[in-house]
Protein backbone atom coordinates (compact mmCIF):
# COMPACT_ATOMS: atom_id res chain seq x y z
CA UNK A 1 0.00 0.00 0.00
CA UNK A 2 2.79 1.97 0.79
CA UNK A 3 4.18 1.62 -2.64
CA UNK A 4 1.08 2.61 -4.77
CA UNK A 5 0.61 5.57 -2.28
CA UNK A 6 3.67 6.72 -3.58
CA UNK A 7 3.08 6.04 -7.15
CA UNK A 8 0.10 7.59 -6.64
CA UNK A 9 1.12 10.92 -5.00
CA UNK A 10 3.39 11.58 -7.85
CA UNK A 11 0.71 11.24 -10.75
CA UNK A 12 -1.84 13.41 -8.87
CA UNK A 13 0.95 16.07 -8.61
CA UNK A 14 1.95 15.52 -12.28
CA UNK A 15 -1.99 15.78 -12.99
CA UNK A 16 -2.24 18.68 -10.31
CA UNK A 17 0.76 20.44 -12.84
CA UNK A 18 -1.43 19.96 -16.20
CA UNK A 19 -4.07 21.68 -14.87
CA UNK A 20 -2.47 24.56 -13.00
CA UNK A 21 0.03 24.56 -16.22
CA UNK A 22 -2.87 24.65 -18.48
CA UNK A 23 -4.89 27.14 -16.68
CA UNK A 24 -2.35 29.49 -16.17
CA UNK A 25 -1.21 29.34 -19.75
CA UNK A 26 -4.35 30.48 -20.57
CA UNK A 27 -4.30 33.41 -18.94
CA UNK A 28 -0.95 34.15 -19.28
CA UNK A 29 -1.77 34.06 -23.39
CA UNK A 30 -4.95 35.94 -22.74
CA UNK A 31 -2.92 38.89 -21.21
CA UNK A 32 0.19 39.17 -23.55
CA UNK A 33 -1.84 38.52 -27.00
CA UNK A 34 -2.47 42.00 -27.24
CA UNK A 35 1.41 42.85 -26.37
CA UNK A 36 2.73 40.35 -28.64
CA UNK A 37 0.15 42.04 -31.76
CA UNK A 38 1.88 45.36 -31.22
CA UNK A 39 5.20 43.58 -31.07
CA UNK A 40 4.73 42.21 -34.50
CA UNK A 41 3.28 45.38 -35.43
CA UNK A 42 6.06 47.79 -34.70
CA UNK A 43 9.38 44.76 -35.87
CA UNK A 44 7.61 44.64 -38.94
CA UNK A 45 7.15 48.46 -40.11
CA UNK A 46 10.06 47.90 -42.33
CA UNK A 47 8.02 45.25 -44.61
CA UNK A 48 5.13 47.10 -45.45
CA UNK A 49 3.30 44.37 -46.99
CA UNK A 50 3.39 42.44 -43.90
CA UNK A 51 2.42 45.36 -42.27
CA UNK A 52 -0.57 46.33 -43.97
CA UNK A 53 -1.94 42.71 -43.22
CA UNK A 54 -0.79 42.77 -39.38
CA UNK A 55 -3.10 45.85 -39.38
CA UNK A 56 -5.67 44.75 -41.10
CA UNK A 57 -6.35 41.87 -38.63
CA UNK A 58 -3.25 41.62 -36.11
CA UNK A 59 -4.58 37.65 -35.09
CA UNK A 60 -3.91 36.62 -38.23
CA UNK A 61 -0.54 35.98 -37.08
CA UNK A 62 -1.53 33.52 -35.27
CA UNK A 63 -4.42 31.74 -36.81
CA UNK A 64 -4.25 32.43 -40.30
CA UNK A 65 -1.65 30.26 -41.74
CA UNK A 66 -0.76 28.06 -38.44
CA UNK A 67 2.14 26.78 -38.03
CA UNK A 68 4.00 27.82 -41.37
CA UNK A 69 3.40 31.96 -40.15
CA UNK A 70 4.54 30.70 -37.14
CA UNK A 71 7.88 29.10 -38.18
CA UNK A 72 8.50 31.91 -40.29
CA UNK A 73 8.72 34.48 -37.69
CA UNK A 74 9.81 32.33 -34.61
CA UNK A 75 12.83 30.55 -36.65
CA UNK A 76 14.35 33.99 -36.71
CA UNK A 77 14.76 35.03 -33.68
CA UNK A 78 15.10 31.17 -31.92
CA UNK A 79 16.96 29.06 -34.34
CA UNK A 80 20.00 28.74 -33.08
CA UNK A 81 22.28 29.44 -36.46
CA UNK A 82 20.83 32.57 -37.23
CA UNK A 83 20.74 36.04 -35.31
CA UNK A 84 17.31 37.00 -36.38
CA UNK A 85 16.10 40.53 -34.45
CA UNK A 86 12.50 41.99 -33.50
CA UNK A 87 10.42 38.40 -33.98
CA UNK A 88 7.60 37.55 -31.12
CA UNK A 89 9.74 35.57 -28.84
CA UNK A 90 7.83 32.99 -26.16
CA UNK A 91 10.19 33.05 -24.36
CA UNK A 92 9.88 36.72 -23.16
CA UNK A 93 6.06 35.79 -21.70
CA UNK A 94 5.96 32.03 -20.18
CA UNK A 95 6.83 31.96 -16.89
CA UNK A 96 9.57 30.22 -14.65
CA UNK A 97 6.53 27.56 -13.98
CA UNK A 98 5.77 26.63 -17.18
CA UNK A 99 9.14 24.48 -16.10
CA UNK A 100 7.49 22.17 -13.63
CA UNK A 101 6.89 19.10 -15.97
CA UNK A 102 10.79 19.03 -16.76
CA UNK A 103 11.67 19.31 -13.27
CA UNK A 104 8.97 16.92 -12.66
CA UNK A 105 10.48 14.32 -15.30
CA UNK A 106 13.96 14.97 -13.39
CA UNK A 107 12.75 13.74 -10.27
CA UNK A 108 11.01 10.85 -11.68
CA UNK A 109 14.10 9.54 -13.18
CA UNK A 110 16.27 10.39 -9.83
CA UNK A 111 12.98 8.93 -7.44
CA UNK A 112 11.46 6.14 -9.39
CA UNK A 113 14.39 3.60 -9.75
CA UNK A 114 15.01 3.76 -6.12
CA UNK A 115 11.60 3.69 -4.60
CA UNK A 116 9.68 1.46 -7.71
CA UNK A 117 12.77 0.02 -9.63
CA UNK A 118 10.58 -2.95 -10.86
CA UNK A 119 7.53 -0.57 -11.87
CA UNK A 120 9.72 2.01 -13.90
CA UNK A 121 11.89 -0.94 -15.63
CA UNK A 122 8.41 -1.70 -17.03
CA UNK A 123 6.79 1.87 -17.72
CA UNK A 124 9.61 4.62 -17.96
CA UNK A 125 8.44 5.01 -21.47
CA UNK A 126 4.77 5.74 -20.19
CA UNK A 127 5.73 8.15 -18.09
CA UNK A 128 8.16 10.18 -19.99
CA UNK A 129 4.92 10.54 -22.20
CA UNK A 130 2.96 11.35 -19.50
CA UNK A 131 5.28 14.78 -18.55
CA UNK A 132 5.40 15.10 -22.53
CA UNK A 133 1.75 15.37 -22.42
CA UNK A 134 1.29 17.54 -19.33
CA UNK A 135 3.55 20.16 -21.09
CA UNK A 136 2.58 19.40 -24.59
CA UNK A 137 -1.15 19.80 -24.34
CA UNK A 138 -1.80 23.04 -22.17
CA UNK A 139 1.19 24.70 -24.23
CA UNK A 140 -0.69 23.81 -27.34
CA UNK A 141 -4.60 25.03 -25.93
CA UNK A 142 -2.76 28.48 -24.85
CA UNK A 143 -0.11 29.12 -27.88
CA UNK A 144 -1.66 27.32 -30.45
CA UNK A 145 0.67 27.28 -33.86
CA UNK A 146 3.51 28.67 -31.80
CA UNK A 147 3.66 25.98 -29.28
CA UNK A 148 2.96 23.32 -32.32
CA UNK A 149 5.92 25.26 -33.98
CA UNK A 150 8.51 25.14 -31.13
CA UNK A 151 7.27 21.47 -30.52
CA UNK A 152 7.96 20.45 -34.01
CA UNK A 153 11.60 22.67 -33.90
CA UNK A 154 12.82 20.59 -31.29
CA UNK A 155 12.02 17.26 -32.59
CA UNK A 156 13.23 17.58 -35.50
CA UNK A 157 16.38 19.57 -35.41
CA UNK A 158 17.19 18.87 -32.19
CA UNK A 159 15.86 15.16 -30.78
CA UNK A 160 15.70 13.39 -34.27
CA UNK A 161 19.68 14.30 -34.76
CA UNK A 162 20.47 13.61 -31.09
CA UNK A 163 18.85 10.34 -31.10
CA UNK A 164 20.58 9.32 -34.79
CA UNK A 165 23.78 10.23 -33.79
CA UNK A 166 23.63 8.43 -30.75
CA UNK A 167 21.92 5.44 -32.23
CA UNK A 168 25.18 5.02 -34.81
CA UNK A 169 27.93 5.34 -32.65
CA UNK A 170 26.01 2.90 -30.29
CA UNK A 171 25.30 0.20 -33.16
CA UNK A 172 28.89 0.46 -34.69
CA UNK A 173 30.65 0.37 -31.54
CA UNK A 174 28.81 -2.24 -30.72
CA UNK A 175 30.39 -4.59 -33.24
CA UNK A 176 33.96 -3.70 -32.36
CA UNK A 177 35.40 -6.54 -29.32
CA UNK A 178 38.04 -6.46 -27.74
CA UNK A 179 39.85 -9.91 -27.22
CA UNK A 180 42.13 -11.37 -24.55
CA UNK A 181 43.64 -11.04 -21.35
CA UNK A 182 42.88 -7.30 -20.02
CA UNK A 183 42.63 -7.48 -16.21
CA UNK A 184 41.41 -4.03 -14.42
CA UNK A 185 44.13 -3.10 -12.30
CA UNK A 186 44.69 0.49 -11.24
CA UNK A 187 47.39 1.35 -13.71
CA UNK A 188 45.12 -0.62 -16.51
CA UNK A 189 42.51 1.00 -15.70
CA UNK A 190 44.45 4.81 -15.40
CA UNK A 191 45.59 4.00 -19.18
CA UNK A 192 42.39 3.35 -20.89
CA UNK A 193 40.88 6.45 -18.89
CA UNK A 194 43.52 8.60 -20.58
CA UNK A 195 43.60 6.60 -23.80
CA UNK A 196 39.41 7.20 -23.95
CA UNK A 197 40.01 11.14 -22.37
CA UNK A 198 42.25 11.99 -25.58
CA UNK A 199 40.20 9.98 -28.43
CA UNK A 200 36.81 12.23 -26.77
CA UNK A 201 38.24 15.40 -28.37
CA UNK A 202 38.79 13.91 -32.08
CA UNK A 203 36.00 11.57 -31.76
CA UNK A 204 33.64 13.03 -29.95
CA UNK A 205 32.67 12.28 -26.69
CA UNK A 206 29.80 9.94 -27.25
CA UNK A 207 32.09 8.23 -30.22
CA UNK A 208 35.33 8.17 -27.67
CA UNK A 209 32.43 6.57 -24.60
CA UNK A 210 30.51 4.02 -26.39
CA UNK A 211 34.32 2.82 -27.99
CA UNK A 212 35.86 2.48 -25.02
CA UNK A 213 33.25 1.20 -21.80
CA UNK A 214 32.52 -2.31 -23.14
CA UNK A 215 36.39 -3.04 -22.99
CA UNK A 216 36.40 -1.09 -19.68
CA UNK A 217 33.63 -2.61 -18.12
CA UNK A 218 34.79 -6.07 -19.30
CA UNK A 219 38.41 -5.54 -18.02
CA UNK A 220 36.72 -4.84 -14.44
CA UNK A 221 34.18 -7.99 -14.21
CA UNK A 222 36.01 -9.63 -11.73
CA UNK A 223 36.27 -6.54 -9.16
CA UNK A 224 33.17 -5.68 -6.41
CA UNK A 225 33.76 -2.82 -6.57
CA UNK A 226 32.69 -0.60 -10.11
CA UNK A 227 30.46 2.16 -9.56
CA UNK A 228 33.18 4.83 -9.18
CA UNK A 229 35.14 3.42 -12.31
CA UNK A 230 32.14 4.50 -14.66
CA UNK A 231 31.23 7.95 -13.07
CA UNK A 232 35.25 8.63 -13.55
CA UNK A 233 34.51 7.68 -17.13
CA UNK A 234 31.74 9.69 -17.40
CA UNK A 235 33.84 12.50 -15.82
CA UNK A 236 36.40 11.94 -18.12
CA UNK A 237 35.85 10.19 -21.68
CA UNK A 238 32.46 11.41 -21.78
CA UNK A 239 32.80 15.59 -20.94
CA UNK A 240 36.12 16.55 -20.32
CA UNK A 241 37.98 15.01 -22.71
CA UNK A 242 35.88 16.62 -25.73
CA UNK A 243 37.50 20.19 -24.78
CA UNK A 244 39.74 20.41 -27.27
CA UNK A 245 38.09 20.58 -30.63
CA UNK A 246 34.51 21.47 -31.86
CA UNK A 247 34.20 17.35 -32.26
CA UNK A 248 34.40 16.63 -29.33
CA UNK A 249 31.34 18.10 -27.79
CA UNK A 250 28.26 20.26 -29.47
CA UNK A 251 28.71 23.56 -27.54
CA UNK A 252 32.27 23.79 -29.11
CA UNK A 253 30.81 22.63 -32.28
CA UNK A 254 28.25 25.35 -32.09
CA UNK A 255 31.45 28.36 -31.99
CA UNK A 256 32.74 26.95 -34.70
CA UNK A 257 30.21 27.24 -36.89
CA UNK A 258 29.70 30.89 -35.43
CA UNK A 259 33.22 31.65 -36.51
CA UNK A 260 35.40 30.29 -33.85
CA UNK A 261 38.83 29.15 -34.95
CA UNK A 262 39.03 25.03 -35.32
CA UNK A 263 41.99 24.95 -33.19
CA UNK A 264 40.84 27.76 -30.65
CA UNK A 265 40.16 25.47 -28.61
CA UNK A 266 43.52 24.57 -27.70
CA UNK A 267 43.67 27.71 -25.99
CA UNK A 268 41.31 25.74 -22.93
CA UNK A 269 44.43 23.16 -23.01
CA UNK A 270 45.62 24.17 -19.59
CA UNK A 271 42.28 24.02 -18.20
CA UNK A 272 41.38 20.64 -19.50
CA UNK A 273 45.01 19.24 -18.16
CA UNK A 274 44.31 20.65 -14.63
CA UNK A 275 41.34 18.93 -14.08
CA UNK A 276 42.14 15.68 -16.10
CA UNK A 277 45.04 15.41 -13.58
CA UNK A 278 43.59 16.22 -10.82
CA UNK A 279 40.60 13.79 -11.53
CA UNK A 280 43.08 10.34 -12.70
CA UNK A 281 45.52 11.35 -9.74
CA UNK A 282 42.04 11.13 -7.80
CA UNK A 283 40.83 8.27 -9.77
CA UNK A 284 44.25 6.28 -9.14
CA UNK A 285 44.09 6.65 -5.39
CA UNK A 286 40.42 5.79 -5.07
CA UNK A 287 40.77 2.56 -7.55
CA UNK A 288 44.13 1.55 -5.60
CA UNK A 289 42.53 1.77 -2.08
CA UNK A 290 39.54 -0.75 -3.18
CA UNK A 291 42.48 -3.40 -5.37
CA UNK A 292 44.02 -3.60 -1.91
CA UNK A 293 41.29 -4.15 -0.31
CA UNK A 294 39.82 -6.81 -2.54
CA UNK A 295 42.69 -9.05 -2.05
CA UNK A 296 41.65 -12.71 -1.61
CA UNK A 297 37.96 -11.71 -2.22
CA UNK A 298 38.38 -11.71 -5.97
CA UNK A 299 38.76 -14.69 -8.65
CA UNK A 300 42.88 -14.07 -8.30
CA UNK A 301 44.50 -14.11 -11.96
CA UNK A 302 44.57 -17.30 -13.35
CA UNK A 303 48.04 -16.48 -14.94
CA UNK A 304 46.41 -17.11 -18.44
CA UNK A 305 47.29 -15.09 -20.91
CA UNK A 306 45.48 -14.30 -23.97
CA UNK A 307 47.05 -12.20 -27.08
CA UNK A 308 44.97 -8.71 -27.35
CA UNK A 309 43.03 -8.70 -30.95
CA UNK A 310 40.45 -6.58 -32.01
CA UNK A 311 37.39 -7.95 -33.58
CA UNK A 312 35.18 -6.01 -35.97
CA UNK A 313 37.77 -3.77 -36.42
CA UNK A 314 36.60 -2.90 -40.28
CA UNK A 315 34.18 -0.86 -38.02
CA UNK A 316 36.53 1.81 -37.34
CA UNK A 317 35.86 3.03 -40.82
CA UNK A 318 32.14 3.66 -40.16
CA UNK A 319 32.86 5.37 -36.89
CA UNK A 320 36.01 7.68 -39.04
CA UNK A 321 32.67 7.78 -41.86
CA UNK A 322 30.73 9.25 -38.69
CA UNK A 323 32.89 12.10 -37.69
CA UNK A 324 33.31 13.29 -41.15
CA UNK A 325 29.96 13.25 -41.95
CA UNK A 326 29.56 15.67 -38.79
CA UNK A 327 32.12 17.82 -40.01
CA UNK A 328 31.60 18.31 -42.87
CA UNK A 329 27.78 19.45 -42.14
CA UNK A 330 29.40 22.01 -40.28
CA UNK A 331 31.62 23.48 -43.21
CA UNK A 332 29.09 23.05 -45.93
CA UNK A 333 26.16 25.04 -47.03
CA UNK A 334 23.90 23.86 -48.99
CA UNK A 335 20.43 25.31 -48.78
CA UNK A 336 17.29 25.18 -46.20
CA UNK A 337 14.46 22.63 -46.61
CA UNK A 338 10.92 23.01 -44.92
CA UNK A 339 9.90 20.44 -43.46
CA UNK A 340 6.44 20.45 -41.12
CA UNK A 341 7.27 24.45 -40.83
CA UNK A 342 10.61 24.08 -39.16
CA UNK A 343 13.63 24.83 -41.80
CA UNK A 344 17.05 22.62 -41.60
CA UNK A 345 19.88 22.72 -43.57
CA UNK A 346 19.88 20.09 -46.16
CA UNK A 347 23.31 19.01 -45.38
CA UNK A 348 21.74 18.26 -41.55
CA UNK A 349 19.58 15.59 -43.36
CA UNK A 350 22.16 14.51 -45.44
CA UNK A 351 24.41 13.82 -42.80
CA UNK A 352 21.71 11.82 -40.20
CA UNK A 353 21.06 9.49 -43.50
CA UNK A 354 24.59 8.84 -43.90
CA UNK A 355 25.01 8.28 -40.00
CA UNK A 356 21.58 5.39 -40.49
CA UNK A 357 24.11 4.51 -43.27
CA UNK A 358 27.30 3.62 -41.55
CA UNK A 359 24.79 2.09 -38.49
CA UNK A 360 22.95 -0.25 -40.73
CA UNK A 361 26.28 -1.23 -42.62
CA UNK A 362 27.62 -1.82 -39.37
CA UNK A 363 25.04 -4.05 -38.67
CA UNK A 364 24.92 -5.96 -41.89
CA UNK A 365 28.91 -6.87 -42.12
CA UNK A 366 29.56 -7.61 -38.64
CA UNK A 367 29.08 -11.19 -37.61
CA UNK A 368 25.84 -11.79 -34.89
CA UNK A 369 28.69 -13.58 -32.85
CA UNK A 370 30.88 -10.16 -32.25
CA UNK A 371 27.79 -7.91 -31.10
CA UNK A 372 26.91 -11.55 -28.66
CA UNK A 373 29.98 -11.81 -27.32
CA UNK A 374 29.95 -8.20 -26.49
CA UNK A 375 26.73 -8.67 -24.76
CA UNK A 376 25.23 -5.67 -27.29
CA UNK A 377 21.76 -5.54 -26.90
CA UNK A 378 18.84 -2.81 -27.73
CA UNK A 379 17.73 -1.76 -24.28
CA UNK A 380 20.17 0.96 -23.50
CA UNK A 381 19.62 3.32 -26.69
CA UNK A 382 15.85 2.29 -26.12
CA UNK A 383 15.59 3.59 -22.89
CA UNK A 384 17.77 6.73 -24.04
CA UNK A 385 15.15 7.15 -27.19
CA UNK A 386 12.02 7.06 -24.30
CA UNK A 387 13.31 9.24 -21.55
CA UNK A 388 14.98 12.23 -23.58
CA UNK A 389 11.80 12.71 -25.95
CA UNK A 390 10.14 13.51 -22.87
CA UNK A 391 13.05 15.74 -21.52
CA UNK A 392 13.47 17.29 -24.50
CA UNK A 393 9.71 18.20 -25.07
CA UNK A 394 9.51 19.74 -20.94
CA UNK A 395 12.97 21.23 -21.49
CA UNK A 396 11.20 23.56 -24.24
CA UNK A 397 10.08 26.50 -22.05
CA UNK A 398 13.68 26.60 -20.16
CA UNK A 399 15.38 26.73 -23.21
CA UNK A 400 13.06 29.69 -24.65
CA UNK A 401 13.05 31.90 -21.62
CA UNK A 402 16.84 31.19 -21.24
CA UNK A 403 17.21 32.47 -25.41
CA UNK A 404 15.05 35.19 -24.35
CA UNK A 405 17.77 36.52 -22.20
CA UNK A 406 17.33 40.08 -20.17
CA UNK A 407 13.74 39.98 -21.95
CA UNK A 408 12.77 36.78 -20.04
CA UNK A 409 12.18 35.43 -16.49
CA UNK A 410 15.81 34.57 -16.07
CA UNK A 411 16.81 38.26 -16.86
CA UNK A 412 17.61 38.46 -13.04
CA UNK A 413 20.46 35.83 -13.80
CA UNK A 414 21.42 36.99 -17.46
CA UNK A 415 21.87 40.66 -16.33
CA UNK A 416 24.22 39.31 -13.00
CA UNK A 417 26.59 37.73 -15.64
CA UNK A 418 29.13 40.04 -15.87
CA UNK A 419 33.08 38.58 -14.99
CA UNK A 420 34.74 35.48 -16.73
CA UNK A 421 33.79 34.06 -13.26
CA UNK A 422 30.19 34.79 -13.73
CA UNK A 423 29.88 33.23 -17.35
CA UNK A 424 32.22 29.80 -16.21
CA UNK A 425 29.79 29.15 -13.00
CA UNK A 426 26.18 30.34 -14.94
CA UNK A 427 27.27 28.65 -17.79
CA UNK A 428 27.99 25.47 -16.20
CA UNK A 429 25.26 25.42 -13.67
CA UNK A 430 22.71 25.48 -16.54
CA UNK A 431 24.88 23.32 -18.68
CA UNK A 432 24.75 20.58 -16.49
CA UNK A 433 20.73 20.28 -16.59
CA UNK A 434 19.48 21.53 -19.58
CA UNK A 435 20.99 21.24 -23.29
CA UNK A 436 24.80 22.43 -23.06
CA UNK A 437 24.36 23.54 -26.78
CA UNK A 438 21.81 26.69 -26.37
CA UNK A 439 23.17 27.34 -23.16
CA UNK A 440 26.98 27.92 -24.96
CA UNK A 441 25.27 30.26 -27.49
CA UNK A 442 23.17 32.11 -25.07
CA UNK A 443 26.27 33.23 -22.84
CA UNK A 444 27.96 33.38 -26.44
CA UNK A 445 25.58 36.17 -27.65
CA UNK A 446 25.71 37.51 -24.47
CA UNK A 447 29.15 38.33 -24.11
CA UNK A 448 29.33 39.56 -28.11
CA UNK A 449 26.33 41.98 -27.01
CA UNK A 450 28.14 43.31 -24.20
CA UNK A 451 31.21 44.03 -25.69
CA UNK A 452 30.71 44.48 -29.62
CA UNK A 453 27.25 45.33 -29.54
CA UNK A 454 25.66 46.40 -33.60
CA UNK A 455 29.03 45.07 -35.18
CA UNK A 456 28.93 42.56 -37.93
CA UNK A 457 29.15 38.83 -36.60
CA UNK A 458 32.07 37.82 -38.22
CA UNK A 459 34.34 41.20 -36.38
CA UNK A 460 32.62 40.14 -33.44
CA UNK A 461 33.66 36.59 -32.39
CA UNK A 462 37.58 37.73 -34.09
CA UNK A 463 37.46 39.97 -31.19
CA UNK A 464 36.26 38.42 -28.92
CA UNK A 465 38.87 35.05 -29.77
CA UNK A 466 41.24 37.76 -29.24
CA UNK A 467 40.84 40.85 -26.79
CA UNK A 468 38.49 39.03 -24.88
CA UNK A 469 39.46 35.43 -24.70
CA UNK A 470 38.82 34.77 -21.32
CA UNK A 471 35.16 35.53 -21.93
CA UNK A 472 35.26 32.80 -24.66
CA UNK A 473 37.19 30.28 -22.51
CA UNK A 474 35.02 30.63 -19.60
CA UNK A 475 31.96 29.80 -21.62
CA UNK A 476 33.74 27.18 -23.29
CA UNK A 477 35.26 25.11 -20.16
CA UNK A 478 31.71 26.10 -18.55
CA UNK A 479 29.73 24.32 -20.87
CA UNK A 480 31.98 21.42 -21.57
CA UNK A 481 33.33 20.64 -18.34
CA UNK A 482 29.90 20.91 -16.06
CA UNK A 483 27.87 18.28 -18.96
CA UNK A 484 29.76 15.83 -16.16
CA UNK A 485 27.46 17.50 -13.66
CA UNK A 486 24.61 15.12 -14.26
CA UNK A 487 23.38 12.05 -15.78
CA UNK A 488 21.50 14.28 -18.47
CA UNK A 489 24.36 17.47 -18.72
CA UNK A 490 25.72 15.73 -22.14
CA UNK A 491 24.53 13.39 -24.72
CA UNK A 492 26.86 10.03 -23.77
CA UNK A 493 26.31 10.18 -19.66
CA UNK A 494 23.05 8.08 -20.13
CA UNK A 495 24.41 5.68 -22.39
CA UNK A 496 27.40 4.68 -20.35
CA UNK A 497 24.70 4.61 -17.23
CA UNK A 498 22.49 2.23 -18.98
CA UNK A 499 25.15 -0.27 -20.44
CA UNK A 500 26.97 -0.22 -17.26
CA UNK A 501 23.93 -1.33 -15.43
CA UNK A 502 22.84 -3.33 -18.17
CA UNK A 503 26.50 -5.50 -17.89
CA UNK A 504 25.90 -5.62 -13.84
CA UNK A 505 27.39 -2.63 -12.69
CA UNK A 506 25.50 -0.52 -9.90
CA UNK A 507 25.14 3.00 -10.62
CA UNK A 508 23.99 5.70 -8.33
CA UNK A 509 20.52 7.30 -8.69
CA UNK A 510 20.59 10.93 -10.48
CA UNK A 511 20.74 12.54 -7.19
CA UNK A 512 23.02 9.73 -5.97
CA UNK A 513 25.97 10.80 -8.68
CA UNK A 514 25.40 14.62 -7.93
CA UNK A 515 25.53 14.52 -4.49
CA UNK A 516 27.92 11.80 -3.79
CA UNK A 517 30.56 12.24 -6.74
CA UNK A 518 29.49 15.30 -8.86
CA UNK A 519 29.37 18.14 -5.70
CA UNK A 520 32.27 16.18 -4.14
CA UNK A 521 35.22 15.33 -6.89
CA UNK A 522 34.00 17.96 -9.62
CA UNK A 523 32.66 20.84 -8.34
CA UNK A 524 36.33 21.80 -5.89
CA UNK A 525 38.40 20.73 -9.41
CA UNK A 526 36.03 23.78 -11.04
CA UNK A 527 36.94 25.85 -7.92
CA UNK A 528 40.91 25.57 -8.58
CA UNK A 529 40.12 26.11 -12.26
CA UNK A 530 38.19 29.43 -10.91
CA UNK A 531 40.89 30.16 -9.29
CA UNK A 532 44.07 29.59 -11.51
CA UNK A 533 42.04 30.92 -14.71
CA UNK A 534 39.20 33.42 -14.37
Amino acid sequence: MEFKAKILAIFVFGIFSLIHFGVGAVFSFAQTENKSTVVHVENFQQHNAVQDKIIENPLSVYESKAIHVAAQESEQVQDTHTHGHGHFNLGEVLPLWSCIPFACILLSIALFPLLAPEFWHHHFGKISAFWAATLGIPFLIAYRSLALYEIFHIILADYVPFIILLWSLYTVSGGILLRGSLRGTPAVNTVMLIIGTVLASWMGTTGAAMLMIRPFLRANSYRKSRTFMVVFFIFLVANIGGSLTPLGDPPLFLGFLHGVDFFWTFNILPHMMVVAIILLVLYFAIDRHFYKKEVGEVPPDDGVKEPLKLKGIHNFLFLGGIVVSVLISGVVDWGNINVLGVHRAIQDWVRDGLLILMGILSLVTTSFKIREDNEFTWFPIIEVAYLFIGIFITMIPALLILKAGSKGELAFLINAVQQPTHYFWVTGALSAFLDNAPTYLTFFNTALGSFYSGMPEHQAVELLMSDKAIYLKAISTGAVFFGACSYIGNAPNFMVRSIAEECGTPMPSFFGYIIKYSLIFLVPCFGIITLIFF
